[in-house]
């Protein structure tokens, strides 16, 4: 299993995908195999060499040092490259599980018995309010879409300049995406087992963690609802 886990990022996007088209076959009703658009980085951008990097420094076995910043970057823009990739990974597993996932089935978007999470995005939706879980996750891919598309709040051109909020802004997209994680492991974990995603699932988080933990983008009390199977995934990497 600690070898599935190890795949580079590249190798995972072109096996989830060949699954992905499988999985369809066999349940008959998927109507596709992301949630949202594949959020993408041009190419011949400082940003898609940064990308590169990262796919090249995962495939070398060690995620601790693969997440690190590369010597002589820009942190701001290394955490860029890397909350696309996050968005785009948690895109395509969400997007395995949304028969699952259903107004009926998941009334309100909880991470076990313990923790609910309630929307607002501070400018539509000002006061937090209780909705299901695939309209939440929605309502959340929706806004974390639109944030990567803000050429002001994180610039594809070079030479621009990030702006002084980016880092915030960016901690508050990295830390919603973990509740589509806390989701999917508490609520929807047998059929991820079921369509045999359980290996890219375990890598996409795992991968997750490690970067959230580098550059401390998440505070651990917002990790409790999965700080169980962190310290099970990551214990044998310290």
């Amino acid at each position: 299993m600690a070898a599935v886990w190890l795949r580079c990022s590249v190798f995972f996007l072109m096996i989830f995908d060949k699954n992905s088209v499988r999985s369809e076959k066999s349940s008959g009703s998927r109507s596709s195999k992301t949630f949202k658009p594949k959020k993408n980085i041009p190419e011949g951008s400082h940003q898609y060499e940064l990308l590169k990097h990262a796919e090249a420094t995962l495939g070398s076995g060690n995620l601790r040092m693969a997440v690190m910043l590369p010597e002589g970057e820009d942190l701001n823009e290394w955490v860029a490259v890397n909350t696309v990739d996050f968005f785009n990974q948690i895109n395509m597993l969400y997007g395995t599980i949304t028969d699952f996932c259903t107004e009926e089935s998941c009334p309100v978007m909880s991470a076990g018995p313990k923790y609910e999470y309630h929307w607002a995005d501070g400018t539509n939706i000002k006061k937090p309010i209780k909705c299901s879980a695939p309209k939440y996750i929605d309502y959340l891919m929706t806004w974390v879409q639109d944030q990567l598309d803000d050429e002001t709040l994180f610039p594809s051109k070079i030479g621009v300049p990030f702006p002084k909020n980016f880092m915030s802004v960016a901690k508050t997209i990295l830390k919603r995406l973990f509740r589509v994680y806390a989701h999917i492991y508490h609520q929807h974990f047998d059929p991820v087992i079921q369509l045999q995603e359980e290996a890219h699932l375990n890598t996409s988080f795992k991968h997750f963690i490690f970067f959230v933990q580098e550059f401390n983008l998440i505070d651990r009390r917002e990790l409790a609802p999965l700080q169980e199977l962190i310290e099970k995934l990551t214990s044998k990497d310290r």
